[in-house]
């Protein structure tokens, strides 16, 4: 979801920015301090459900997450050709099924503010199987959850790491998006196709 149907500009400003800021804020220490502090305790759960927690880090970091996002959350946008790309996938019969690491705090957030959540067929996030993409015992718990054909599925994400998990598990088709935050340049991802939007690869041409 987050740097692949929505601009991950968001999530990039508030972990990184806002709240450091907020955190200094709240327990009155150095801002830069702060903010090496929680990058570095942020890089010591990449890739674990905990990195994903907004209630582990409220209670890490005795801040509340959540309300915190509501304070930027005018910054919650979709990516380019979202709506348009989601609605021809529904109208060529194609499921559209949405997983993401992003706790239910977040995700709840986010489907608010959007116009997403009605042009998904199912969604899930990782939280409710309690492993993260990157891990295999996520792939295995979402195949008793909902069916599909791994080799006959396209899965698009941000993730260099996700992706690599999924084709790991053996889904076919995958595709990264090289420009997941609007205020970052393009990147490459190594070793996937990518696409800069969605309109690239619109099932209607």
């Amino acid at each position: 979801m987050d740097g692949t149907l929505l601009d991950l500009h968001f999530d990039n400003y508030f972990w990184l920015t806002h709240l450091p800021q907020r955190y200094a804020e709240h327990h009155g220490v150095c801002p830069d301090q702060a903010t090496k502090d929680l990058h570095n305790r942020f890089n010591e759960k990449r890739g674990t459900l905990d990195w994903y927690c907004l209630e582990f880090w409220s209670k890490e970091l005795s801040v509340n997450i959540r309300e915190l996002k509501k304070e930027v959350e005018h910054l919650i946008v979709e990516r380019p050709f979202v709506q348009e790309f989601l609605t021809q996938l529904g109208e060529t019969g194609i499921q559209r099924v949405l997983i993401t690491n992003a706790h239910p705090q977040s995700l709840e957030l986010k489907l608010s503010l959007t116009g997403i959540g009605p042009l998904l067929d199912h969604i899930y996030t990782s939280h409710q199987f309690g492993h993260p993409k990157e891990s295999p015992n996520f792939w295995h718990a979402l195949k008793q959850q909902q069916h599909f054909e791994p080799k006959r599925t396209l899965f698009i994400d941000d993730s260099l790491e996700v992706l690599k998990a999924a084709k790991k598990y053996g889904i076919g088709h995958l595709l990264g998006i090289s420009q997941p935050d609007s205020k970052q340049q393009a990147r490459q991802v190594n070793g996937f196709p990518s696409i800069q939007h969605f309109n690239e690869i619109f099932p209607h041409g």
